[in-house]
Parts: C-alpha cells; sequence; structure tokens
C-alpha cells in the first residue's frame, strides 16, 4: 500500500479507529449492570453502594389523596434494623414533602425507593419532627438528593450535645451496618422558632412549632388541603411512650390545647395512623397525665422513688407494647422532674 500523499488522512483513520475502541471500552465498563448508580429522575442520583441493604417490611400506607405513611415496628431503638418509627411523605404537582427521615440511611434510601413506586417528583423538603436518632438518620439521603431540611428551634441543644455524639457511636455498633462510620447528624438548613405555613406545588402546609415538649424543640405537620396531621413524638398511637427527661408539663398542655375535631386523619411518630384522632390523642394525654399525678403525689408525701413506682397500678398499661422497656425509665425521670417543679 502506497501513502504518499494519503499518509495522514491514514494516521487519521487509525486514530479515530483506536479512540473508538477505548472509548467503546471505557462505556462499557462505566455502564455495565454490575455498576452502583441508580439514578433518581430529575436529575437527582445517589450510589445505592452507599447504603447497606436492609432488609424490613416498609409499605407505604394511603391517609388521604396526596398523603403517604410508612409505619415502623413496635419496639426499642435497635429493634426491627431501627425501623420503629414513623416517616410520611406528601405528593404535590411541585415535588414531595418528607416528614421526619428514619432511623438510618439504609432505611431513608429504601424510603426514596418507596416514593419512586408512586411518583418521579423530586423530593423538595424534609420537614423533622424533633432531633431524636430514630427520626434523624435518614436525612442524609435527602440531603444529598438536594431537599431543604427545616427543623424546630431546640434542636442544637441536642446536635451540640454530648448525648448526640454518644448516641451516633453507640448505634453505629448497635445498628452496623445500616448506621456506620459515614453516618453523620445532618444539621437543618431552616430553623423555625415560630409557626409559619408554607406552599409546595397545589399543597399548603402549616408547621406549628410546639417548643420543648417531648425533645428540646418539637413541631408537628398540617397538610391542609388532606387535613392529615403529622404529630410526631408528641402522640404515641398503640404503644407506651417514651418520655426522656423532657419538659412532660407543656408536653401535656400542648396534647389538651390540640384541636382534632376537623381533622381527616392523625399520624403519629410511632404507630399506625388514627383516622379517630380524639382517641389517638387521649391515649398518650391520659398516660402523661397519669404519670404526673402519680409521681407528684409520691414527691409531696417525699417517698423514695422505688416505694413509689411500687404503690402504682399500672394495670392499664402493662400489657401495651415497650411498657417493660420505658415505663419505669419514664417513671423516673418524670418523679425527678416533678421534684424539679417543686
Amino acid at each position: 500500500m502506497k501513502l504518499g500523499k494519503n499518509r495522514s488522512t491514514f494516521y487519521l483513520f487509525v486514530a479515530m479507529l483506536l479512540s473508538s475502541l477505548v472509548i467503546g471500552s471505557f462505556c462499557k465498563t462505566k455502564f455495565s449492570p454490575v455498576a452502583t448508580t441508580d439514578v433518581i429522575t430529575n436529575n437527582q442520583t445517589v450510589a445505592s453502594s452507599k447504603y447497606a441493604s436492609v432488609d424490613v417490611d416498609m409499605q407505604p400506607k394511603q391517609v388521604a389523596k396526596n398523603t403517604w405513611y410508612v409505619q415502623g415496628a413496635d419496639g426499642m431503638a435497635t429493634d426491627n434494623k431501627g425501623f420503629i418509627s414513623n416517616a410520611g411523605f406528601i405528593v404535590t404537582t411541585k415535588g414531595v414533602v418528607i416528614f421526619d427521615a428514619l432511623g438510618s440511611p439504609s432505611l431513608a434510601w429504601k424510603l426514596v425507593q418507596k416514593i419512586r413506586e408512586i411518583t418521579d417528583q423530586p423530593i423538595v423538603k424534609v420537614v423533622v419532627s424533633h432531633y431524636h436518632a430514630d427520626h434523624i438518620y435518614g436525612l442524609q439521603v435527602f440531603k444529598e438528593l438536594g431537599a431543604e431540611i427545616i427543623a424546630p428551634d431546640g434542636v442544637y441543644d441536642y446536635i451540640d450535645s454530648d448525648a448526640a455524639t454518644e448516641r451516633l457511636e453507640e448505634r453505629r455498633f448497635s445498628l452496623e451496618p445500616w448506621v456506620n462510620e459515614k453516618t453523620v447528624v445532618v444539621t437543618p438548613d431552616k430553623i423555625l422558632d415560630e409557626s409559619e405555613s408554607f406552599v409546595v406545588g397545589d399543597t399548603t402546609f402549616l408547621v406549628n412549632v410546639i417548643g420543648s415538649a417531648h425533645s428540646s424543640g418539637d413541631l408537628t405537620l398540617y397538610v391542609e388541603n388532606d387535613r392529615v396531621l403529622f404529630s410526631g413524638d408528641l402522640i404515641f398511637e398503640g404503644r407506651v411512650p417514651f418520655l426522656g427527661s423532657n419538659n412532660t408539663k407543656h408536653w401535656l398542655e400542648t396534647l389538651q390545647k390540640m384541636e382534632t375535631n376537623q381533622l381527616h386523619a392523625l399520624v403519629p411518630g410511632h404507630g399506625p395512623a388514627a383516622t379517630k384522632p380524639k382517641q389517638a390523642l387521649s391515649l398518650t394525654r391520659e398516660y402523661l397525665a397519669f404519670m404526673r399525678q402519680n409521681m407528684a403525689k409520691a414527691v409531696e408525701e417525699m417517698i423514695d422513688f422505688d416505694e413509689a413506682y411500687k404503690r402504682v397500678d399500672w394495670s392499664k398499661y402493662k400489657t401495651m407494647p415497650a411498657f417493660d422497656a420505658a415505663n419505669r425509665k419514664n417513671a423516673f425521670q418524670v418523679y425527678l422532674s416533678m421534684e424539679n417543679e417543686e
């Protein structure tokens, strides 16, 4: 073959051929079936390999036209691979609003997959009821998707505490691999110190900032169009609440004032959604009132806690889920708070 004046054309042809082989090989590697990147519509992309697979039953339940939630199992924090709290999502014409983020990035990623079976709308906001571990460790997934994180004033009391650091270290052990060294406590993009409303697409939302009640900062979310209230852990359905060391007096006052007559449904922080909100409200309210009344009496009569606990008739609550794990701790914390109030 004579190259002559066609030498440059020949070399150009060879270069193009080699380039096509290299590019073809690269593309084959990048987009092979073993690649670990799952593409989410609307340019939202997350590497699913970052999150260990979690095998739990998570089925979205529809409570109104555009409002859904997933229900955690009864139990304490590390039961059911950490899936013991609820999370909700509302589908609008301009995006999805999430309520609470579950107890691990793996659970949050599984929730994203469940949402994608219902809508391809982008996830635009996450409203966080309060900063307790079982509601926040999934936030990093939604943050990576570009969602705005909204939380109540008071959450930095937890975020900046030794308790937050110690809790995360403990969960990296007890919930490994779903909570691990890559799991972080995500700070909010927006802090609310008073109630406000916002609109996404065709849906109006009302955020009611409660203040220090169940935690150092609590809020609820009302979906106006669907008349659904997400209460967070201010209300527990079908199980003994976890009270912690927080302001049970304010919590009880909040429950007493909460209007529920016009609600279509109420989704608590734990347990099933209630289509009869008054009944759902009454369990938590009555438990708090009962606990405060009995511990206040013991403090007034200067009875030590162990004796005070033995004297109380717990029969109304002792068959409920989480009684053995939570009730005595609850009573002790209320006993201490009643001493402070005195």
